[in-house]
């Protein structure tokens, strides 16, 4: 198949340090060219790809201060790709309700796999477009009506993510994740304080939420029980959750997937979360983790989850959440689509005839 992936410009693909959806398009990308498909990867000019990279800007967007309008540069990347449409056996987009719009308007099929949540406002988008083919990366986040193809979960790979059976000493908590009060980084503080254990953060801090860092996270940071690692890269996230005791996932929102989940797993190490979104999918209560209603249940699972197998927190990993299987359900949805889009096109061209 020849096929346009479409990634956002925000971060490079694959992200150097955090970057969930640039990971996902980087490790779907090159396992498809892998399997001999023709792949065009729509990114900023500093990707790193196995496809032919299509680039409308030479560098991630986030690392250029001189750009005041991301989504001049989004429209000029998907502009690009949808006048070569003609080109694709199909395109894949994973920039959201920008694309929507162009798609309707070529005959070559998209597939839209959502990323983010509904708001009230994109969700007027979304309703507009309802028999687009959609993708979402878990059961739970089909929150409106929309002609959902299938659930894709999101897949690493296991080689990313060395195994490490005891975690490091003295032990601690481990917490990765964009700080934000969504994310719970300061409740992931608040349990670590509660239980006398140590933390151990790291994570992007977004300009929206610099406030919100300032004031509720940078005051408590001590260098001692509560460390702060900053933005880190792969190795050093790999390590963080490896090294630990426990990860948690104290988040406050609908999470679509929560990629920081299953990368601690496949390390090794269990995952306290609280039950929203996507969590129950990822995490097998009382194997891989603990799945939780409140924070203070998270601190309580503290001892239970420190007696869960960590090889079974891999296994795991691998018979659900691998590259191949994500790739495997991104063919299977291209093929769909594509043949739906055949037989259409001969269903019109029989009742043209017929007329």
């Amino acid at each position: 198949m020849k096929i346009a992936q479409v990634a956002p410009l925000w971060e490079q693909v694959p992200p150097p340090n955090y970057g969930g959806i640039e990971l996902v398009v980087s490790r779907l990308t090159d396992e498809l060219v892998r399997r001999g498909h023709e792949v065009t990867l729509f990114a900023s000019g500093d990707s790193q790809t196995l496809a032919r990279l299509a680039a409308i800007y030479p560098r991630a967007l986030r690392l250029d201060s001189d750009v005041k309008e991301y989504a001049v540069y989004e429209m000029l990347e998907l502009s690009q790709a949808y006048q070569q449409a003609a080109e694709f056996d199909i395109i894949h987009s994973h920039v959201g309700i920008a694309a929507l719009a162009l798609a309707s308007l070529v005959s070559t099929p998209s597939v839209h796999t959502l990323h983010g949540n509904f708001t009230k406002d994109n969700i007027n988008v979304y309703s507009h477009h309802q028999k687009q083919a959609y993708v979402s990366i878990s059961n739970a986040q089909r929150q409106i009506n929309l002609n959902y193809v299938a659930t894709v979960y999101n897949g690493i790979q296991l080689t990313d993510y060395p195994f490490i059976a005891q975690p490091k000493e003295p032990p601690y908590l481990a917490f990765l994740g964009r700080f934000s009060p969504e994310k719970g980084p300061h409740q992931a503080i608040a349990i670590a304080k509660q239980t006398g254990w140590r933390l151990k953060m790291a994570g992007k801090v977004d300009a929206a939420d610099s406030k919100f860092f300032e004031q509720e996270i940078a005051p408590q940071i001590d260098g001692q029980q509560i460390e702060y690692l900053g933005e880190i890269n792969h190795t050093a996230k790999a390590e963080l959750l490896g090294n630990a005791a426990i990860t948690l996932f104290p988040i406050s929102w609908q999470e679509p997937f929560g990629l920081v989940m299953i990368e601690s797993m496949a390390t090794g190490t269990p995952v306290i979360a609280i039950n929203l979104g996507s969590v129950p999918e990822v995490i097998v209560q009382g194997q891989t983790g603990f799945i939780c209603q409140n924070y203070e249940e998270m601190a309580a699972m503290i001892p239970a989850a420190l007696k869960l197998n960590r090889h079974t927190c891999r296994e795991h990993v691998k018979n659900k959440f691998s590259v191949t299987q994500m790739v495997d359900g991104y063919e299977a949805v291209y093929k769909q689509i594509i043949k739906n889009r055949i037989n259409l096109n001969g269903y019109i061209h029989a009742a043209k005839v017929r007329q």
